[in-house]
């Protein structure tokens, strides 16, 4: 018992690391700069082109690795992200505290998810640092495509689609009812800043929610219909969201949104309870 409580107590020390809370809240600058990054890719994606890029993390940051000091600033968010995922997954171990019971498993098993989250991001960035792999669409289809040649491995497909298209429907629950705002400290605010987090907020949540509720419902159609093409992640939702009618009008707005997510990432790492 007391060795468990002695672990407790040295990870809960480890949460609350001063140079930890800096990584953290940088990490959220570099988040907020790769999802205007995308918001740009998705913005020419409904004009008519990308440059070659997919509309995804890796898309972004191989448009911020060409930039000077882009590689630079590659390995700095690969950084950031990797404070940010080791704040998480402490926070999924012993964070929460305020909360109990059912509450409290469902913030940790968040925390839990945020953490490969931000892990992914991490290795995307290093991997665009590298120069190594192709994209994340490319390896989504790849990978798709592997598992798709037994009955098996399509029902995971399908299922996995299921589970990111309820994460983008969450999302925009998340973003309508403002359950953000309890994240930050908002009475840090003045009232132009808590009016402006709570506007980027609902608008970045429910963009990111339609944009990963539509990529997620695309892997379902890919294992219904053996087609891992549609497996593309975020950069075939946003080229499917294009071809629909009125798509490249929606896809301006979830690119705005997206855009506002970013804007709101500059927020959080200022206001963010870390």
């Amino acid at each position: 018992m007391s060795l468990t409580r002695n672990a407790e107590a040295t990870t809960s020390q480890a949460a609350n690391s001063r140079w930890l809370e800096l990584l953290a809240r940088a990490g959220f600058i570099g988040y907020g700069v790769v999802h205007l990054l995308i918001a740009w890719l998705a913005l020419q994606i409904a004009f008519g082109g990308s440059g070659g890029k997919s509309g995804d993390q890796s898309g972004a940051l191989s448009t911020l690795a060409e930039k000077p000091m882009g590689k630079f600033l590659c390995v700095a968010i690969a950084v950031g992200m990797l404070a940010m995922a080791i704040w998480q997954a402490l926070e999924a171990a012993v964070g929460h505290q305020a909360e109990r019971g059912k509450e409290q498993i469902f913030e940790r098993v968040t925390s839990a998810a945020r953490t490969l989250v931000y892990l992914y991001f991490a290795w995307t960035a290093w991997k665009v640092f590298s120069g190594a792999g192709s994209s994340n669409a490319d390896q989504s289809e790849a990978l798709t495509g592997k598992l798709m040649t037994s009955t098996g491995g399509r029902w995971l497909v399908g299922l996995a689609g299921l589970v990111l298209a309820a994460v983008g429907i969450g999302l925009v629950i998340y973003g309508w009812k403002k359950k953000f705002e309890k994240r930050l400290k908002t009475g840090e605010m003045n009232a132009h800043t808590r009016t402006l987090a709570r506007r980027l907020g609902m608008a970045g949540y429910i963009a990111k929610g339609v944009a990963y509720g539509i990529a997620g419902l695309l892997v379902v159609l890919a294992a219904v219909n053996y087609d891992p093409e549609k497996a593309r992640g975020l950069d075939a939702a946003l080229r499917t969201l294009r071809d629909q009618s009125y798509g490249p009008v929606l896809l301006v707005l979830v690119a705005l949104g997206i855009a506002c997510y970013g804007v709101y990432c500059f927020l959080q790492s200022r206001y963010r309870k870390v």
